[in-house]
């Protein structure tokens, strides 16, 4: 019950909020900042009373410890989203931030000296070849929009800025990991308790982006109103979007952590992959995102890449193997 209740929260949170973000980069690409803030607030806030009990728990990891973490973790999610300021599509956006498995895997190659099966080699060659082509076929398009070669030579640079920001960020939050991973090891699992103070340490840090968050304060407010259905008030259409778009954040964050409490990280990872590939469908089909052929081929390499790593095929096999065993056996 409480892994397919799990899965519902990620599928439903996870895609309402890839949704709702689209909507408001739509309408202001260079929201990034704000949305950030927004999130980092709401979960902070949700921990800061459910999980430290007011400030009255204390931490299991030290604080100092924390504070790692999260100047990457900041830097991963403001990165993250600002470079949606840069012409990158909200496809290609999921499309980079899939490698996730791989860029963890290369650094824990070079950092911690691991060394892996051939499937895993070959599924950092499938995942970077699909991320490549989708990058090379987005380039195509970016150069082609504009109409003069100096416009399209300009919009290239800016899009490439976009993608150097996507990189950083993919190498960012797998240097993260690892050290999230060491961390786990010496004082034991605390997800929940990273989660806030993951959320709550970074806030200051908003103060630098304090000029970019009030003047897209001010767009929001002079959006289109909107009546709320339930409660049966009018606000202006972006607050609705990005109120949607946190709570819908915050719902994916909890299916995500109750599924790592209830299952092997082998069954979060495929559950949090095919969330990928269902919202990247909805995104094309429903946004009427420009995706050719080749970008199809790079999507369809890149996911197989990933099944290839989470070992899925040989689990299936396994599991095939025993329930032909059980019926050998019934007869």
């Amino acid at each position: 019950m409480g892994t397919a209740f799990a899965v519902v929260l990620v599928f439903v949170g996870c895609c309402s909020n890839v949704v709702y973000l689209e909507l408001l980069v739509r309408q202001f690409p260079g929201c990034g900042n704000i949305v950030t803030f927004a999130q980092f607030v709401f979960i902070a806030l949700e921990g800061f009373i459910f999980e430290t009990k007011f400030g009255r728990k204390k931490p299991a990891i030290p604080v100092s410890n924390y504070f790692i973490m999260v100047t990457m973790f900041f830097t991963v999610s403001v990165i993250n989203n600002y470079a949606l300021n840069f012409n990158i599509a909200m496809p290609l956006h999921m499309i980079f931030r899939s490698g996730s498995l791989i860029a963890n895997m290369i650094l824990g190659i070079i950092i911690l000296k691991k060394r892996y099966s051939a499937s895993k080699y070959l599924s950092i060659v499938l995942v970077s070849t699909g991320i490549f082509i989708c990058t090379i076929m987005s380039a195509k398009q970016v150069v082609s929009s504009d109409g003069s070669e100096e416009q399209g030579f300009y919009a290239f640079m800016h899009w490439l800025i976009g993608i150097a920001m996507l990189t950083f960020a993919l190498l960012m939050s797998a240097r993260m990991g690892i050290f999230q991973e060491t961390l786990y090891k010496q004082y034991g699992k605390h997800s929940k308790e990273a989660l806030f103070y993951n959320h709550c340490l970074p806030l200051p840090g908003f103060l630098l982006l304090a000029t970019d968050i009030y003047n897209h304060c001010i767009l929001f407010n002079q959006s289109s109103p909107v009546l709320v259905p339930v409660v049966g008030l009018t606000m202006p259409t972006m607050w609705l979007y990005l109120l949607v778009n946190v709570v819908t954040q915050y719902v994916c964050i909890r299916g995500v952590f109750i599924l790592t409490t209830e299952c092997t990280s082998l069954t979060v990872t495929l559950v949090v992959t095919l969330r990928k590939f269902i919202s990247l469908i909805f995104s094309i089909l429903y946004f009427q995102n420009p995706f050719t052929a080749w970008h199809w081929v790079g999507t369809a390499v890149v996911f197989i890449g990933t099944l290839l790593y989470t070992e899925v095929w040989s689990s299936v096999q396994a599991a095939l193997r025993g329930a032909g065993v059980k019926e050998k056996k019934a007869e």
